[in-house]
């Protein structure tokens, strides 16, 4: 419930930050009232559009496609300071002609390259579909639609309101030469060894920080220490035995009938379940128990190792036997029974829980190699075989969830750049001017992960989407 407030919170002060750059954006460029007024409207139609197609589909919005109101009001704004700036151009350069030519040509010259920005950016978005998580998968699927939305507006809307828009409006604050684009033409035209290098070198920081790129996190670690969430989990994790579970199952070969059993018995009850407790099995439990106890990651651990022990507490310190065990199974009320023996011991299939939690709040909590450490700790300490245990629960939901991530993002970054390279091609219509379109963006994109790598921010549900 906490988490659904937090989405709410971060649509509203996430839109509204985006909203008063957008502003502050559209001034520096037009310095006139108007020329924000123009390009907001756009904004605010295909954001409305957008959510009104979400309503009525029944797409539902979670933390990661909260996102999508913040990049379509960047990105249609991006689209409609291209169509605009155009126009007030045209219109300098042309100043006896009409309006609708201004509009018609500015509507031609500009439809292409802003068609394969689109696409571009599209086919970007699409490469989420590859993550097989659904909240990921939905959110590109949401900008892919946005997109379209926001191209749509920007040249129907847009053109429309120039339409009705009286001559004198449409003053263009011009510059011959911008000094920033001015000084990097000069930078790059005079100092090419020094560029080259300069590649080289990011290449080379890029492989080490993607080298170094993790995919841990933790859910406590979403929230802002002052946070009630964070609060409350950090309070669960000290004082409570931790937060994250994990069960790991252990699988006895074959049914072994308890030693001190004898044959009379046997003849009048032929109920297995009193057969099934040996103290070789409990032996095994009780020492898994307590190799995962003294694990520094492992909070609360509970067993049928447990209820044993309070048993033999209750009985002076006596190990109870195979028989003393099976008796008291058949003994204790079928209520009981339930609440305590049968969540840890499953005679049917002939297997037993051990329910642990993690501590997840503590920082240098790595949650793959804790899962590696223990699987092979349980073969070479304890000596079980592979098929006579198996880790579950929702740390190796989670953690499944963020190597899965990994592979199929990372992965598939080439058939991104190889869908990119595609736009160019069909664009520029010449293989060469095509690579070189492709490489800032393909040399930016391994930076920005090699940067998160070296920086040791870990890649999980938010951070893989950029």
């Amino acid at each position: 419930d906490d988490m659904m407030t937090f989405i709410k919170n971060d649509i509203v002060v996430f839109g509204a930050g985006v909203f008063l750059f957008i502003i502050l954006t559209l001034w520096f460029v037009f310095r006139s009232l108007l020329w924000v007024f123009v390009p907001l409207l756009s904004c605010f139609f295909s954001v409305l559009i957008m959510i009104g197609f979400l309503g009525l589909v029944g797409w539902k919005v979670t933390v990661i496609s909260s996102n999508f109101i913040a990049l379509m009001l960047i990105l249609t704004m991006a689209m409609n300071i291209h169509m605009s700036v155009r126009y007030l151009q045209y219109r300098k350069e042309n100043p006896d002609i009409s309006n609708n030519e201004a509009i018609l040509w500015t509507s031609e010259k500009m439809f292409w390259p802003i068609l394969y920005t689109v696409l571009t950016t599209i086919c970007a978005f699409l490469s989420l579909i590859f993550s097989g998580i659904k909240p990921i998968i939905d959110f590109g699927w949401m900008m892919t639609v946005g997109l379209v939305v926001s191209m749509s507006i920007t040249f129907t809307l847009l053109p429309s309101i120039l339409n009705i828009l009286s001559d004198k409006n449409f003053n263009y604050r011009d510059q011959k030469k911008s000094k920033i684009t001015s000084f990097l033409s000069q930078v790059a035209q005079k100092n090419t060894k020094i560029i080259f290098g300069s590649a080289i070198l990011v290449a080379v920081v890029s492989i080490v920080g993607i080298s170094k790129l993790e995919v841990e996190n933790s859910f406590i670690n979403y929230f802002d220490k002052k946070t009630e969430i964070y609060k409350g989990m950090k309070l669960i994790d000290e004082e409570l035995g931790g937060t994250t579970p994990l069960d790991v199952i252990l699988k006895f070969p074959k049914k072994e009938k308890s030693n001190d059993a004898d044959d009379d018995w046997e003849d009048d009850d032929k109920d297995d379940s009193k057969y099934w407790f040996t103290r070789n099995k409990i032996d095994k439990i009780t020492q898994v128990h307590d190799y995962l106890d003294n694990l520094d990651a492992v909070g609360k651990v509970i067993s049928f190792a447990s209820m044993v022990r309070v048993a033999e507490d209750l009985s002076g310190g006596q190990k109870l036997q195979g028989l003393e065990m099976g008796v008291l199974y058949t003994k204790i009320p079928d209520s009981i029974r339930k609440e305590i023996i049968d969540p840890y011991i499953s005679i049917e299939s002939n297997e037993a829980r051990i329910g642990l939690r993690i501590l997840d709040s503590k920082e240098d909590l790595r949650r793959n190699d804790l899962i590696k450490k223990i699987n092979k700790d349980l073969k070479e300490k304890i000596g079980l075989k592979p098929e006579e245990f198996k880790l579950a629960g929702v740390l190796i939901l989670f953690n499944n969830l963020l190597q899965s991530l990994f592979k199929s993002q990372i992965l598939t970054l080439g058939v991104v750049m190889a869908g990119i390279t595609l736009m160019f091609l069909i664009l520029f219509r010449n293989l060469t001017l095509s690579f070189i379109g492709v490489v800032p963006n393909f040399m930016a994109a391994f930076l920005i992960l090699g940067i998160i790598g070296l920086l040791e921010i870990p890649l999980d549900m938010m951070t893989i989407t950029i």
